[in-house]
């Protein structure tokens, strides 16, 4: 009994170890901590039992065998005298054997097996001090997993007072402010030019507006629009009354780039965060790991933003706690209040793109459900300080209710997808011609943004979707475009049309917690030339798990790959648009980090015009359309 005992012990600790590094080091599950904890609940009495009842000695029964052999002569046989008998011999023997038998009854202590005792967790009765120190190391790993499950349930945050930088463009800043102390308003913001030239400049500080009130309505956050009234590329610093500064950096003018010569336009791209992956029970309990080799990198990257391309919380990680809208909020309070932030939000702007985690994992229920609670957050937090809703096909203004956005800077065109309000449920046959990832607004709005003209020195369409454009994942591939063929389909026809104008269409995505550069030539034998290939990067997480075992492969000749990596817990790209010598073309360098490393760069070249007579069709569109075929 006691045997079996020590046996479920053993078995139960390697279950512990096992699943308690895979929870601490590698994809913090949410069924992780009830199977460890249902595993510690077995190992505790059999630990127990074993150690009091298995024996500390063995018994040792030994028998000996002896076996005796005697040689003895038979003197009463008769000797016959009678012709021709034979002579008697002498040398005939009969053998006789003797057994003895002794059997040997001992005990003696059982070998100490010290190394096997730690490295299995069972007990040892030899031994209390190994027992305990076996028993001692699992006991902690349960207290790990439970640290790392419900310590940073007490840190709510729900005094957190910060500021942070959202779009900057050439003629206004937004600026979010969280304040839910009311004894501090009203909050008086101020900038001036870090670099002020003198006498044109001024450099005083300058009061650019204020939060009058905050309330629990939007969490006690406001966005504060800050004009600008300087031309150029300057750089300003700001502070608030409430003790929070920063500075940001204006973008070069639209197309400028190209033509005054002005530096390189960088930004940055990555998404998916999750606090204490890799797990250290030093780190502060919304310790973000990732943003600390973000940091370490950025001061030498010269950034113009962040474009995050969602998963910026985990609603069902560790544990999918509640599904208020408070238990959303806060999510992106403890982001918000984690002490690595501050390095790498305070003077760089942050756009954001939403995704599943920010709902519920593999989100395709449109705006049912919970999508109102969690939306309200994303909306405080990162929509109001986003960049301009994108326009409806025709108008001027935004369509009603839009999730999605458009922006220009320097040499760049940016469209920001919402792939989680509109599409359709994953389930749907990824042939189904009526299945959707953008819903028909979004789609038409997009299309429209491809093949809207762009004005002078703007060479590049960037794409922002939280998910993979390629079908190259084969895991969970219902979730990314690979899921959504026929959409998908459509928009690279849109994409090859745009590629062949003269302007290059590049896809950022995200999601994987892998990287992937995949290129998506034009059919063979097609009106497209082959310099019309678009090229998607994809790069996460900036800080959480990675498959050890690589995901992706090349299926066919649609989805071309370039590189891929699967290791490392944070990545992120770094992305540097430039022009060539005569401003007809532009490069744009991709460079990749893994846990604040460059381990690989590419250059891609802006394709040449190849199809000049499309203006007139689209200037035939709306009058947005038709003024920038115009100036083009």
């Amino acid at each position: 009994m006691a045997i079996s005992q020590t046996r479920a012990a053993a078995i139960s600790s390697i279950g512990i170890r096992a699943l308690s590094y895979f929870f601490l080091r590698w994809a913090m599950l949410p069924f992780g901590p009830a199977l460890i904890f249902t595993l510690f609940a077995i190992y505790l009495p059999t630990f127990v039992s074993g150690f009091r009842k298995e024996p500390k000695y063995n018994l040792v029964d030994e028998v000996d065998v002896v076996v005796t052999e005697t040689a003895i002569r038979d003197e009463n046989a008769e000797e016959d005298d009678s012709p021709g008998a034979p002579a008697p011999n002498g040398n005939e023997k009969m053998i006789a054997e003797q057994v003895d038998v002794q059997e040997t009854i001992s005990i003696e202590k059982r070998p100490m097996h010290a190394l096997r005792t730690l490295l299995s967790g069972a007990p040892n009765p030899r031994s209390l001090a190994l027992s305990a120190l076996t028993f001692l190391i699992n006991a902690a790993l349960v207290g790990f997993v439970a640290d790392r499950l419900f310590r940073e349930r007490y840190y709510g945050a729900e005094d957190l007072s910060f500021a942070r930088v959202g779009y900057v463009g050439e003629h206004e800043a937004k600026l979010l402010i969280r304040e839910p102390d009311q004894t501090k308003m009203p909050i008086n913001v101020q900038i001036h030019l870090k670099d002020p030239q003198p006498p044109f400049d001024n450099p005083l500080w300058q009061s650019v507006g204020g939060v009058r009130w905050t309330g629990n309505e939007t969490d006690y956050t406001a966005v504060v629009t800050i004009p600008l009234r300087n031309s150029g590329q300057r750089t300003y610093e700001w502070k608030t009354s409430n003790n929070h500064t920063g500075e940001f950096t204006t973008p070069p003018k639209v197309g400028s780039a190209f033509e005054t010569g002005e530096g390189p336009f960088t930004f940055l791209s990555t998404s998916c965060i999750v606090s204490r992956l890799p797990y250290n029970p030093a780190d502060h309990p919304l310790a973000i790991p990732g943003m600390r080799h973000l940091a370490k990198v950025l001061p030498s990257l010269g950034a113009q933003f962040m474009l995050f391309l969602g998963d910026f919380i985990y609603i069902d990680v560790p544990r999918y706690w509640a599904k208020s809208t408070e238990e959303y909020r806060k999510k992106y309070r403890q982001v918000y209040a984690s002490p690595d932030w501050q390095a790498v939000g305070q003077n760089l702007s942050w756009i954001h793109v939403l995704d599943d985690h920010e709902i519920q994992n593999d989100w395709s229920a449109n705006t049912t459900g919970v999508y109102q609670n969690a939306i309200d957050p994303y909306n405080h937090y990162h929509a109001a300080a986003n960049p301009p809703l994108a326009k409806k096909v025709g108008a001027l203004s935004a369509r009603s209710g839009a999730t999605y956005f458009e922006f220009t800077q320097g040499p760049a065109s940016f469209f920001l997808l919402d792939t989680r309000t509109y599409r359709s449920n994953n389930k749907i046959a990824f042939t189904d011609d009526a299945k959707t990832m953008l819903g028909a607004g979004q789609l038409e709005d997009f299309i429209a943004w491809l093949r809207r003209p762009e004005p002078k020195g703007v060479k590049w369409k960037i794409v922002a979707s939280s998910v993979p454009f390629t079908k190259n994942w084969g895991v969970n591939t219902q979730d990314t475009w690979g899921g959504f063929l026929t959409e998908r389909k459509r928009i690279l026809e849109a994409m090859w049309d745009t590629a062949s104008r003269g302007i290059g269409v590049i896809v950022l995505s995200g999601d994987r917690h892998e990287f992937a550069a995949t290129k998506f030539p034009p059919p063979m034998n097609s009106t497209w030339p082959e310099t019309a290939t678009v090229f998607e990067f994809s790069a996460s997480p900036l800080s959480q798990f990675y498959s050890p075992v690589g995901t992706y492969r090349q299926r066919d000749s649609e989805d071309v790959e370039i590189k891929y990596i699967n290791k490392g817990n944070s990545k992120f790209g770094a992305i540097t648009i430039e022009n060539l010598e005569g401003g007809d073309q532009s490069s744009l360098k991709y460079r990749l980090f893994v846990d604040g490393e460059e381990v690989w760069n590419t250059v891609v070249l802006s394709p040449p015009v190849v199809i000049e007579d499309v203006r007139p069709a689209i200037a035939a569109g709306s009058w947005w359309e038709r003024l920038f075929a115009w100036r083009r």
